[in-house]
């Protein structure tokens, strides 16, 4: 799971990494500009494997191991390891998203390649949690209607289709790391995408998470795991979310506070839309 884009358009101050050939992008030799776009380009291939995998893994269908495989440790040992997993990636997800870990983390990792080094770890944090995933077999809900059934899948597939869009409704190449490789590549330095609201945005502030929610819930047969990874997930998509926007109300100021104000988190309120309509 990727958190969103920064759509934070305040420049960092200048902070030149411990590891930088230069002061600028134009000034770093070409091959350490090539070396940063093909590290960009290797952990945006493997976070495409880990999001295909995952699609599997929560589905029950096509990979290996899924999130409801036979269970084969005692449930208290699996709810621990379980929790253990989820716990490590939430940890990650958030604590290098922040700025105060950036402006520490950018004196020891370039800054072109801090975001796709982000990526990295976020796509090594979820294929560790498919690997050592313990399920834990029992039964919370199981639809037996095929019609049901059916539109659970869809609303499934829906909830990845609106996970990627939005990701491209911002700037998908910016959330991975590769538009500031490419910049830096190309030798010209990094610019903040501004502040917008386009498409699902002018409904909910946080249409990324609303797709993963979909996604983690849209279940016909509901285990006892399914429902530990749902219910986990869904709580840090809650948390991280009042720290993103503290953050962007702090950076964007008015703007942001606005869009907060008039605009639902996660689901198109009527009162919402009629106080932005006002």
């Amino acid at each position: 799971m990727q958190s969103e884009p920064d759509p934070m358009s305040v420049d960092r101050a200048e902070r030149p990494s411990a590891f930088s050939l230069a002061r600028t992008a134009a000034e770093t030799p070409l091959v350490a500009r090539l070396a940063a776009f093909l590290y960009a380009a290797l952990t945006y291939v493997l976070f495409l494997g880990v999001f295909v995998y995952a699609i599997g893994f929560v589905g029950n269908f096509v990979v290996p191991k899924s999130i409801d495989s036979v269970a084969t440790d005692p449930l208290g040992l699996a709810l621990a390891v379980n929790l253990a997993l989820l716990g490590v990636f939430a940890v990650q997800h958030s604590v290098m998203a922040r700025p105060t870990f950036k402006r520490w983390w950018t004196r020891f990792v370039p800054e072109p390649v801090e975001r796709a080094t982000y990526s990295l770890f976020s796509s090594l944090a979820l294929i560790l949690l498919f690997w050592q995933w313990r399920p834990m077999g029992g039964l919370v809900w199981n639809i037996e209607s095929e019609v049901l059934r059916g539109s659970m899948h869809v609303i499934y597939a829906a909830g990845w289709l609106v996970v990627l869009v939005s990701t491209f409704l911002l700037n998908h190449f910016d959330l991975f790391g590769l538009r500031q490789a490419w910049l830096f590549l190309r030798g010209r330095e990094y610019t903040h995408l501004s502040f917008a609201k386009p498409v699902f945005y002018r409904h909910v502030r946080h249409p990324l998470y609303l797709g993963w929610i979909l996604v983690f819930w849209a279940a016909p047969t509901m285990s006892v795991g399914h429902l530990v990874f749902a219910a986990a997930t869904t709580a840090y998509i809650l948390i991280a979310i009042q720290l993103e926007e503290r953050n962007l109300v702090e950076h964007l100021g008015p703007d942001y506070a606005e869009y907060k104000r008039t605009t639902p988190m996660l689901l198109p309120l009527p009162g919402k839309r009629a106080q932005r309509a006002s």
